[in-house]
């Protein structure tokens, strides 16, 4: 039987919330992304979305990698995705997950896997970690949304020097500029992504669903706009709020 591309994995908390971390799962690959993985991940995306139960989303890879970035391979090859926006569409699926989503970085992140991680809200990465662009070592353009993710992340200018040279750092050197939110020991990279997840997982899941809605709605709003728009409560309010206010917040 054929080993899936990306591996599910379900955690419930004593309170029924769950735990769900994605692996991309071609450790001998170092993880790079072909099209059959992509419509394995949108699977998942799929069924992640519309399950409540879940209240937080773990990103890793199999092995000694995250993700090297696209398979170079299946584009010689003239392999393709069901669709001519697919890919991208499925990293744009990410981003949209209602759930805080964590990307677990270690080993290379590069082009492509940097794209699926810039989709990720929150991005922690170990010391010995590797990132980058290399669109312009192999004369390829970006169309999974590195030119307008990574900015958003660490600025223009600093996003056009790694776009512009490919240039590869470090965990330690991506946490100084912004590009990821922690840098940590490598043997304390699942122990800080554990306490990361638990914090997320004590909260409602509600406040947290609604929370990423609102500052994502941000983005299309002028500040006036996105004031009145959040107290007009557009979302309600989570399920569990009576529950937790009972329980002095928890």
């Amino acid at each position: 039987m054929t080993e899936p591309l990306v591996l599910r994995t379900d955690i419930a908390t004593a309170d029924g919330a769950v735990l769900t971390t994605l692996t991309l799962n071609r450790p001998d690959k170092l993880n790079a992304l072909g099209p059959t993985m992509f419509i394995e991940l949108r699977e998942h995306l799929d069924a992640i979305a519309g399950d409540e139960s879940v209240g937080c989303v773990v990103l890793t890879g199999a092995g000694r990698a995250f993700c090297a970035g696209h398979d170079l391979g299946s584009i010689a090859s003239g392999e393709r995705a069901p669709s001519r926006h697919f890919e991208p569409e499925t990293v744009d699926a990410l981003e949209a997950l209602p759930q805080p989503t964590i990307a677990r970085i270690h080993g290379h992140c590069y082009t492509g896997g940097l794209e699926l991680a810039l989709a990720c809200d929150l991005l922690i990465a170990s010391e010995s970690a590797k990132l980058g662009d290399t669109h312009g070592q192999w004369g390829l353009a970006p169309i999974w949304g590195m030119s307008i993710r990574l900015p958003e992340r660490i600025g223009r200018s600093a996003a056009k020097e790694l776009m512009f040279t490919s240039r590869r750092i470090t965990g330690a050197e991506a946490a100084g500029m912004g590009l990821v939110d922690q840098c940590v020991a490598d043997d304390n990279l699942d122990a800080t992504v554990d306490a990361l997840s638990s914090e997320i997982l004590a909260n409602s899941r509600g406040t947290n669903r609604i929370v990423k809605r609102l500052i994502d709605d941000r983005e299309q709003r002028t500040r006036s706009d996105a004031l009145l728009h959040e107290r007009q409560l557009p979302h309600g309010m989570p399920d569990d709020m009576a529950d937790r206010m009972s329980r002095g917040g928890r």
